[in-house]
């Protein structure tokens, strides 16, 4: 468990680490670049590098948390790798069921095996579940989220590293929109933000926008014409 800097949550909850690339929005992956600096501290969760782990232990983190939390789940990695068995996540899925106080945030760009395995978990109102959408090439994702029992559906438009125009957004509850960053981050057009913004007000659907990004994302902040975009689903 760690606190988070990412603005649309306050903190993560790893319970199974390592991932490989499965599309163009993996490319700089900030996950693996942080394992590979974890690791060579000798931080004993990441010994096996980015390869998929399962951390058994880390199943009764949420149970001592005081107050309530909003949880990001998997930031190191991604729940529905092929790699991490279906009695796991269902493990992972009591435990958030179990802690009702909090409010989990599940994201995968593996929603071939999400739509697979939907049905086969106790999807509670406090867990939120999330697809990545980078481009058009992976807008069947969104379909893929739709046809789930997740009560909130979101999108993480994360790196936006293309258009995604004329989205069907029926059943999603919320929109996350923000620009690569790091040296070597590819550009996000203004336009395209603009057009999933206005996409989400004709369709109702929550718009947040995270950042512009950049080689110094702090410096160009979050600002969209002097505005910043915080919406959260209605629950």
């Amino acid at each position: 468990m760690a606190q988070s800097n990412i603005e649309w949550t306050e903190m993560t909850w790893n319970p199974t680490t390592g991932c490989n690339k499965v599309s163009a929005g993996c490319k700089f992956c900030y996950a693996e670049v942080m394992t590979r600096r974890l690791h060579a501290m000798g931080i004993e969760k990441y010994k096996d590098g980015f390869k998929v782990r399962v951390h058994e232990d880390a199943l009764n983190i949420p149970y001592s948390w005081k107050g309530s939390k909003v949880v990001f789940v998997n930031s190191m990695s991604d729940l529905f790798h092929p790699e991490v068995p279906l009695e796991f996540i269902q493990k992972v899925f009591e435990v958030m069921k179990n802690t009702p106080q909090h409010t989990y945030q599940v994201l995968t760009k593996r929603s071939e095996r999400l739509k697979e395995l939907h049905h086969l978990l106790n999807w509670t109102n406090n867990i939120w579940m999330g697809v990545s959408v980078e481009d058009k090439r992976v807008k069947h994702r969104i379909d893929d989220l739709r046809n789930t029992n997740a009560k909130i559906k979101f999108l993480s438009c994360e790196p936006l590293i293309g258009p995604l125009e004329n989205m069907n957004l029926k059943n999603i509850d919320w929109a996350i929109v923000g620009g690569e960053s790091g040296r070597k981050a590819r550009p996000m057009h203004e336009l395209w933000v603009w057009d999933i913004k206005e996409q989400c007000r004709d369709q109702e659907v929550a718009f947040f926008f995270k950042q512009w990004g950049g080689i110094n994302k702090k410096k160009a902040g979050r600002e969209l014409a002097g505005m910043t975009y915080d919406e959260m689903p209605v629950i």
